[in-house]
């Protein structure tokens, strides 16, 4: 049990502390959400792929790792994608379902609890993963909010619209070529990057003060938490032991890989106006239940 308390007071309240920062700060100024969801998106996430894809060097662990991360999406979206056929549900609400369960809160929430519990060695795959995380939450995420909200033709066309996309192939074709980017340009990316993470932590309590507690549709949402929070411990760990990988990865991507409903695809929702209470409200419920699901996995797995 002290371990157990250890693990939350140090771990778990510290992420749980700026959620709730910006969740009082939008319960007292009711700011719209719309612009910084913007500035999200389009500016900071690009930014924070940039500068992580330009200071690592290719590797086999960044490998197994994207590798990971494409087949633990294919599995979410494909049990969505029975469930939604075995209970006849339209396309709109597959697609909120997908946005809140198949993408989790690996950047704003994963990288802290990591660094916290794990240390630089553990952050430094956290942030990688987040990194692949963002790519395909730009990509995948964004075709099914758009593809919910407006259609699957739409949907594609505004995956290569998303500067996230851009800033992955550009950075792929500066180390490439074997191209520096000058000091002054680079020290620019680094100051917009380093404002990311906090930003979007504090994002995602002003998005979960917004949430109305009299709409919420429970069926939806136990389906979410079972999905998101209980399901994806065992999933990551069968997928990490098939992979090779030491055992450091396959711990952090255990817990990266178990955090709530991620942040940025409830701004996704809201963007293309997909199911937006449906996602948010799994975020909602699965981010405040993660504060017992996470110290546990963190109790089991240390």
């Amino acid at each position: 049990m002290e371990v157990f308390r250890m693990l939350f007071f140090q771990v778990v309240l510290p992420v749980m502390l700026i959620f709730l920062t910006g969740y009082v700060f939008q319960k007292w100024k009711k700011v719209s959400l719309l612009p910084i969801s913007s500035l999200i998106i389009y500016i900071l996430v690009p930014a924070l792929i940039f500068r992580t894809l330009y200071n690592s060097e290719l590797s086999a662990d960044h490998i197994v790792l994207v590798v990971f991360a494409v087949i633990y999406l294919l599995i979410y979206i494909g049990i969505n994608k029975i469930y939604s056929r075995f209970r006849g549900l339209d396309s709109d609400t597959e697609s909120g379902l997908i946005l809140s369960t198949a993408f989790m809160n690996a950047g704003n929430y994963g990288v802290p609890i990591v660094l916290f519990a794990f240390g630089p060695e553990g952050f430094a795959y956290a942030v990688i993963y987040m990194v692949v995380q963002s790519f395909i939450m730009t990509t995948a995420g964004v075709y099914y909010a758009a593809k919910g909200g407006t259609g699957v033709r739409t949907a594609v066309a505004t995956v290569f619209k998303m500067p996230a996309t851009y800033a992955v192939f550009i950075v792929g074709v500066v180390n490439w070529s074997g191209i520096t980017v000058p000091e002054p340009v680079f020290n620019f990316i680094d100051l917009i990057a380093d404002a990311a993470i906090p930003v979007t932590m504090i994002m995602l309590g002003m998005q979960l003060a917004e949430i109305r507690l009299d709409r919420l549709e429970w069926g939806y949402i136990s389906y979410g938490v079972i999905i998101r929070l209980i399901l994806s411990p065992f999933i990551a760990w069968g997928l990490t032991e098939i992979l090779p990988m030491s055992l450091l990865m396959q711990q952090v991507l255990i817990i990266a890989s178990s955090m709530p409903a991620a942040v940025t695809t409830a701004i996704y929702a809201m963007q293309f106006n997909t199911r937006v209470q449906l996602v948010s409200s799994i975020t909602l419920i699965t981010t405040i239940l993660s504060v017992i699901s996470v110290t546990v996995l963190l109790f089991v797995i240390l």
